[in-house]
């Protein structure tokens, strides 16, 4: 397959005339599900990828024309690998030498079309080697969740995924409730998003709270006990010396 990007070194003195946008001003996304979705996901593949040499990027254009501005896309969310950790304003495919690894595009009727079809012959022909469409409505996708990895060698093409798991993330990926759940292939541990790290933490600090009182409690039921030993020793030692009997 013959790729899409170009590189105009023949006109690399006007290069640094061109201007590459970092917004189009159009809504970041059609609905506060689609919204809440790819901000959820940013969220949770940043935590994840912490320490890594990787980014990940949210409505970002993505260039992959040097030379042409006008041949851009901005995935939902996409995933980079090799690259230096931390946001851009635009990512340029020629200057950091890595195309995205995974892409997912928060669809629904009304852009249906474009990212079967249009997006989808894109990222096949730029080498993203999983795309990943997510319906969180359900509304064209019934399994709300559906993946596409290259195969091939000479000529790669996208061949539906029939597994629920991201080889590339080392990542398992479910549809629950409107957003997309995470758990890691090497120990099923889930990726929690911010509502539940809230969750989660608040119950952590309810019971190291309750361990604290109880150890408090415990604390002081020790201190009256020692008290009370020691009570009982003076008598013992009272009653000894009155009764003339040696100190034990």
């Amino acid at each position: 397959m013959t790729s899409v990007i170009l590189d105009s070194t023949a006109n690399r003195a006007t290069q640094t005339e061109i201007f590459y946008p970092s917004s189009d001003g159009e809504p970041l996304a059609e609905s506060y599900d689609h919204l809440y979705v790819i901000m959820t996901t940013l969220a949770m593949l940043l935590a994840h990828l912490r320490g890594q040499q990787a980014t990940v990027l949210a409505d970002q254009f993505l260039y992959y024309a040097q030379g042409f501005p006008r041949l851009r896309v901005a995935p939902d969310v996409m995933v980079i690998f090799n690259v230096e950790p931390g946001g851009r304003d635009n990512y340029k495919i020629w200057e950091e030498a890595q195309v995205p690894s995974v892409i997912f595009e928060m669809t629904s009727p009304g852009t249906r079309s474009r990212d079967d079809v249009e997006k989808k012959h894109l990222y096949e022909s730029l080498g993203v080697a999983e795309y990943w469409q997510f319906d969180p409505r359900g509304e064209w996708i019934p399994e709300k969740l559906r993946g596409y990895r290259l195969q091939g060698d000479k000529e790669p093409v996208y061949v539906q995924i029939t597994t629920d798991r991201s080889d590339v993330l080392q990542l398992r990926l479910v549809a629950e409730d409107k957003i997309i759940a995470f758990y890691r292939l090497d120990n099923g541990a889930k990726l929690l998003p911010l509502a539940e790290l809230n969750i989660a933490l608040e119950q952590q600090i309810a019971q190291t709270e309750a361990a604290s009182q109880r150890a408090d409690a415990a604390s002081q039921r020790a201190d009256a006990e020692s008290q009370r030993t020691r009570e009982l020793e003076a008598q013992i030692a009272e009653y000894r010396q009155q009764l003339g009997l040696p100190p034990n």
